[in-house]
């Protein structure tokens, strides 16, 4: 039997309406959860439910009617000082280091964290998925950086990745063989 993992991004909310470098505490928006519970039969059933940590994860996952654990390997990539600020505020005040770290996978965040350590910390994580289904509600970059391992693409098209507000992407295979269905809308949201 193989390992299938569901990927499900959070719905739609003021951080990512705002471009903002995710925090942790900023949640859903009241059209996000009301799509999340409209896309709720669409999902399969899975043998287990895991989450990043953060709020609007786990309330996306509510609305989606999921209840899981909270796996701090999938935590989204840590952004150091620029967590909370809008992306074009960090480029207005500090263009040249924002540059460096979305065009270098190995600088890290300005107290932060590196595009190549969350795509191994995904990785490692990714590696330990038992076989069976599991759905796991997680940021954006988790699913990047699940997609760069899982492919062994280079770190660099981490950023070339979309991953809309709740979109399902689709990883099967075994350890160290892995399959790709793209993103797909949740319940044709």
């Amino acid at each position: 039997m193989s390992s299938r993992l569901v990927l499900v991004s959070p719905a739609i909310g003021p951080a990512l309406r705002e471009a903002r470098f995710y925090d942790g505490s900023s949640s859903v928006d009241p059209a996000g959860a009301a799509r999340a519970r409209a896309a709720a039969e669409a999902l399969p059933r899975a043998a287990r439910v895991v989450l990043s940590p953060g709020a609007r994860c786990r309330d996306t996952a509510e609305a989606l009617g999921l209840r899981g654990a909270v796996a701090a390997d999938l935590a989204p990539l840590d952004a150091g000082r620029w967590r909370g600020r809008a992306l074009a505020e960090v480029g207005a005040a500090e263009g040249e280091a924002l540059a460096r770290w979305l065009g270098d996978p190995d600088r890290p965040a300005p107290g932060g964290e590196s595009v190549r350590q969350v795509c191994a910390r995904v990785g490692r994580w990714l590696e330990s998925v038992p076989e069976g289904r599991t759905v796991a509600v997680v940021e954006p970059e988790v699913v990047r950086a699940a997609v760069v391992h899982a492919l062994g693409l280079p770190a660099g098209a981490f950023w070339r990745l979309d991953v809309a507000p709740l979109t399902a992407t689709e990883l099967s295979g075994r350890t160290g063989r892995w399959n790709l269905r793209l993103g797909h809308p949740v319940g044709g949201a």
